[in-house]
């Protein structure tokens, strides 16, 4: 049962796009390459549920003072990130407290690899709805707040043409930006054009559909995983990704696969050559790639592996 005694909000969501080339009427912000979570501010604690609505709080105990430390009770926006020895975010260091519940664990971890929340939006302050107000009004009573904790902050939104922040972001070495309209409403759950994010490399969530034996210095090992997309057939395949994982990914990966194993794939359009050899498993593992591009039969081109997102689920990748 939740701790939240209350249905619990779906983040909005951004659409991809181009940056938009009137600056007039929009905000700029970083994105942070971390996992969405709003951040409930109770008088019980701090709960923190991910995209998908599932109670994350236990493994992040770093996080647990927010309410006492910001002294309101509400519902906050954004993203955990952790940051790598430079002060950027390292989605491959977070990786390593993605799936912690164990909460003497996750204390362990956190010496180790600490996390911070990025706070971008405030949706509820003291019982008070603010999702019908526009972004200007509640990014000015965000900003308001003072969270007095080393692992909590509020990044500034800026203001001017969106390509000079796209600028800033790649002189930090930051994902890329999203674009979002004054006087935009706050829509839970819903991906709305009133926000949009910009990337600078070209990244693609996908399933994990199967796998193929490795070969050489990978034998006995993954080689490669079969990757898919919804489409309206089921499941359509797009392609493999045989580079970007280290060893410990890789020992998670054929753990992680071993319990999903099926004995006939449930992904259409494979070719024969890669299903021959191929180990099919249940396709409900969200990964995240980057992709040089695409081909003309919707194969994916040069694809490196980014990692599992936990915080999505196969729906996600239907909107």
């Amino acid at each position: 049962m939740s701790p939240v005694r209350r249905p619990v909000l779906q983040p909005m969501l951004a659409v991809a796009g181009d940056l938009p080339t009137d600056p007039d009427g929009w905000a700029t912000e970083m994105k942070w390459d971390g996992i969405r979570a709003l951040a409930y501010l109770t008088g019980e604690g701090t709960y923190f549920f991910s995209r998908n609505g599932r109670d994350i709080s236990a493994g992040y105990p770093e996080l647990a003072s927010l309410a006492r430390r910001i002294g309101v009770e509400g519902i906050l926006d954004g993203e955990i990130v952790a940051f790598d020895d430079r002060g950027r975010p390292d989605f491959s260091l977070l990786q390593q407290r993605m799936h912690v519940t164990d909460r003497r664990r996750a204390l362990l971890l956190a010496e180790r690899v600490a996390v911070h929340y990025l706070i971008f939006d405030l949706l509820e302050v003291g019982g008070s709805s603010l999702l019908r107000q526009p972004y200007t009004a509640r990014r000015r009573r965000l900003e308001a707040l003072e969270p007095d904790d080393d692992h909590v902050a509020i990044p500034p939104a800026f203001h001017g043409h969106p390509a000079d922040g796209m600028a800033a972001s790649a002189e930090l070495g930051l994902e890329g930006v999203v674009c979002k309209r004054l006087d935009s409403i706050y829509t839970p759950g819903r991906r709305s054009p009133a926000w949009r994010k910009v990337k600078h490399r070209r990244t693609e969530e996908v399933l994990v559909v199967g796998w193929e034996p490795g070969q050489g210095s990978r034998a006995g090992r993954i080689g490669a995983l079969l990757l898919g997309v919804p489409d309206d057939g089921g499941v359509g395949y797009i392609g493999q990704v045989g580079s970007g994982f280290d060893d410990a990914e890789l020992e998670r990966l054929e753990r992680l696969l071993g319990e999903r194993e099926i004995p006939s794939p449930a992904v259409h359009g494979v070719p024969r050559a890669h299903a021959r050899a191929a180990r099919w498993v249940r396709p409900d593992l969200v990964a995240e790639i980057v992709v040089g591009g695409w081909s003309r039969d919707r194969r994916v081109r040069q694809a490196s592996w980014r990692g599992l997102r936990p915080d999505k689920t196969p729906d996600d990748l239907r909107r």
